[in-house]
């Protein structure tokens, strides 16, 4: 996750301001962070030098096309957090959860190493590809781009027994406190659509219930595969429906109250969502105007009075929303009540004005693959040679102290990723039109979640296109840009077409990439981000409809192995979002979390202190913890996550993550002549250490494809360089309690992870193929 930055001068920095004491604890130590931030300019100034680094023994960049290898040319001197980053929530926005829910009810399959590696085996054999590429034809289409929205998507018929049921929508419910009757005539209609959806459920469910292995074993592989999809699914259960249908007898008293109404939705899981407004039954939710201001307020500014005026409160409908939540929380009848928080993931932003580099001398460079590195394994795209987060631990050959150890694992195990892998990146979307992305297999068909059409940004609320048309909030702001952040974090993870002899490689060549959008202009919705987790995962579907408002069920047919979250909201873990990743994680599950940016605890920051998610802090290319990156005992992994101030590597650039995204102001690295767009970048951030950690878990997976998630993150633990004390090293004055480190005047120990990924340190398995 990374928070905004901007760089003003060499020698000036602001100062952290981030509004709740709650969550600052002893974090606040503005002279430390003051000296500390001079010296990160001063090594920039004195590190970043513009040279061009060209490898005569491997790729040459020289070879390349321009639209391949062009970088964008900005580099930032400096840190300095915005103030304004503080928690925020949509205005008019509830989520709850009835009180005693029943966990959602699994299905167990025979699921053993030789089913599953039947079925990639199967995939794998011509007969396989015939039999899909028979399948393709007999539909008349390749199964490549996402259906379009208002298509009816139901479950795919597996054998003689399990049939198809028609596409059915979980029901809102419009709650009017001007009439009560008909909203409890409302009510009644949605209870009574709801138990014919439980009627149908139940009858598909009990057809998978009753599959036998034999049953299995007689199916043709990739019928297997759909029955564990529909195992997958949540159901839709009759005491969760109650649970929701009674609820909104309170919520409605409680808007009677205030003289608001609005409209609830329901899900499978039992998690609603309300939105509130002062026109009877009609919702806030795409009404007002575009401005931040209009659909968001600060946490801090929008407390409910002790004794509420209800006329003030249907003039204040940020106050009103805080009301709400106070009341229902109050009613007893709830397991939460909450906001619906604002998340962020903001790239360091540059100054706009900078000169792009200059060509320098040229110099050899020694990333060639020699000497110990005789087994490491080489894309052929141009930009590689300057990715040196993927690079081998060390000082020579072409390693790098702070690199993760991919290219080893690629040649040693022969391995490169597999296609029956499923990374899901919920993020702001992923740039579809990008040259490096737009001919890449691997991406499979996402979704769009965001469901504010004034955050989405693309004239609309959530539909099947998880194209991101950009995330800008507030143009007026200086160096305001869109980040096209979810660009850069799938290309890191594999949604670059890798060894294509174009631009950058990823951490997984073969890889399915699901992009979610979940995030738009201003950050994501807690609602949304809840939802996409859950669709991600293959839990529940989307939902879209049609120009007759006609709603059918989208699910997602990759179901994810691994989810990365590059975002992040400063608090702790809201009840709501931890319910979501709880969800996933009991279906097998890994959830990868940033730790985020603020160099405080994790234990303030969510996703990355919540439970049950692999929390990844960022190093830079020295192996040390990124001066930004957040640290704390939930923290896991430290993961390349880079420093633009420093160039550590000696490769004449910034020592960011180099990826996908497109950009402006861009400069030729081999002539640094400046190029007006291009479409790779470096950036910074724990946002770019995450997705390293899910690259390498789709590689751990598809090493071995029958590993639980239990086994595959025991395995990532045994694949960590032990770090030393000084790695992850601060200022005693700043982190008040921790461990004074021995002959190391004035720094104490903090705690960033149990070691550096290092995939070199995999060992190889006996029975290790070629790349799948």
């Amino acid at each position: 996750m990374l928070k905004r930055y901007t760089a003003r001068t060499a020698r000036t920095a602001i100062a952290l301001a981030l509004g709740s004491a709650a969550f600052l604890v002893a974090c606040d130590q503005i002279d430390t962070r003051l000296e500390r931030a001079r010296e990160i300019a001063d090594a920039a100034v004195e590190q970043i030098n513009g040279e061009t680094v060209i490898d005569s023994g491997q790729r040459n960049l020289e070879r390349a096309p321009l639209l391949d290898r062009a970088l964008a040319g900005t580099v930032m001197a400096e840190f300095a957090v915005d103030e304004e980053e503080r928690p925020m929530f949509a205005i008019g926005s509830i989520i709850a959860k009835p009180l005693d829910i029943p966990p959602a009810e699994t299905v167990e399959l025979a699921d053993d190493a030789a089913l599953i590696e039947e079925e990639l085996d199967y995939f794998d054999s011509p007969e396989g590809e015939a039999a899909l590429a028979e399948e393709a034809a007999a539909v008349g289409a390749a199964p490549a781009p996402a259906p379009a929205p208002g298509a009816t998507i139901v479950d795919v018929p597996v054998g003689e027994d399990i049939v198809a049921q028609p596409a059915q929508v979980m029901p809102k419910i419009k709650l009017d406190p001007t009439a009560t009757q008909q909203t409890q005539q409302e009510i009644a209609r949605a209870s009574e659509k709801l138990e014919r959806v439980v009627t149908q459920d139940d009858s598909q469910r009990l057809k998978v219930r009753s599959l036998s292995r034999q049953d299995l074993e007689a199916m043709a592989p990739e019928d297997r595969v759909e029955v564990r999809k529909l195992a997958r699914r949540a159901p839709v259960a009759r005491e969760v429906v109650r649970k929701q249908i009674d609820a909104n007898s309170v919520m409605l008293d409680t808007m009677t109250k205030y003289g608001v109404g609005g409209e609830v939705a329901l899900s499978r899981q039992g998690q609603m969502i309300i939105q509130i407004g002062p026109d009877g039954a009609n919702p806030t939710q795409f009404t007002g105007g575009s401005k931040p201001s209009d659909f968001l307020a600060r946490a801090e500014a929008a407390a409910c009075p002790e004794n509420p005026d209800p006329e003030l409160i249907r003039s204040d409908l940020a106050m009103a929303t805080a009301c709400v939540v106070k009341d229902l929380r109050a009613s007893g009848q709830f397991e939460y009540v909450e906001p619906d928080f604002i998340f962020q993931n903001q790239f360091a932003r540059k100054p706009k004005d900078m000169p792009v580099g200059t060509p320098g001398e040229t110099k050899t460079g020694t990333t060639g693959s020699t000497g110990a590195q005789a087994t490491s394994k080489e894309p052929d795209d141009p930009l590689w040679a300057l990715q040196w987060h993927f690079r081998d631990r060390g000082t020579t050959d072409g390693r790098t102290a702070g690199g993760a150890g991919f290219e080893s694992f690629w040649g040693r195990q022969g391995i490169t990723g597999s296609d029956g892998i499923v990374v899901a990146v919920v993020d702001t979307g992923l740039q579809m039109s990008h040259p490096d992305i737009a001919g890449s297999p691997n991406i499979m068909p996402g979704y769009d979640m965001v469901s504010d059409p004034r955050m989405g940004n693309d004239g609309d609320g959530r539909d099947t296109d998880p194209n991101d048309p950009g995330d800008m909030c507030d143009p007026t702001k200086p160096n305001a840009a869109d980040s096209f952040h979810g660009t850069h974090v799938a290309g890191t993870i594999g949604a670059a077409a890798t060894n294509n002899g174009a631009g950058v490689a990823g951490g997984a060549w073969d890889v399915r990439i699901v992009p979610v959008r979940a995030l738009g202009k201003c950050g994501g919705r807690l609602s949304d981000i809840n939802d996409a987790i859950r669709w991600a995962a293959g839990l529940v579907p989307a939902e879209v409809s049609d120009e007759n408002n006609v709603w059918t069920e989208v699910w997602n047919e990759n179901p994810a192995d691994i989810i990365n979250l590059s975002i992040g909201l400063l608090g702790s873990c809201p009840a709501s979002l931890q319910d979501a990743i709880d969800s996933v994680t009991a279906e097998g599950v890994i959830v990868v979390s940033a730790a985020g940016n603020a160099r405080m605890s994790t234990s303030f920051y969510s996703p990355a202190g919540c439970r049950n998610v692999v929390t990844v802090a960022a190093s830079d290319a020295r192996g040390q913890i990124a001066p930004y990156s957040n640290f704390g005992p939930e923290v896991m992994v430290l993961a390349p996550g880079g420093d633009l101030t420093r160039d550590d590597n000696g490769d004449g650039k910034p020592d960011g993550v180099l990826s996908t995204k497109a950009a402006t102001n861009c400069y030729d690295p081999v002539t640094g002549d400046a190029v007006a767009n291009c479409y790779y970048a470096y950036e910074q951030g724990t946002s770019m250490a995450a997705p390293h950690v899910s690259a390498a878990l789709a590689l751990l997976k598809a090493r071995e494809p029958s590993a639980s998630r239990e086994t595959l993150i025991s395995t990532l633990r045994a694949a960590l360089d032990p770090r030393e004390n000084l790695q992850c090293a601060g200022l005693c004055s700043q982190y008040p309690g921790a461990t004074p480190i021995p002959g190391s005047a004035d720094m104490c120990a903090r705690p960033c992870g149990e070691g550096l990924l290092d995939l070199a340190k995999v060992p190889v398995k006996a029975t290790a193929g070629g790349s799948r």
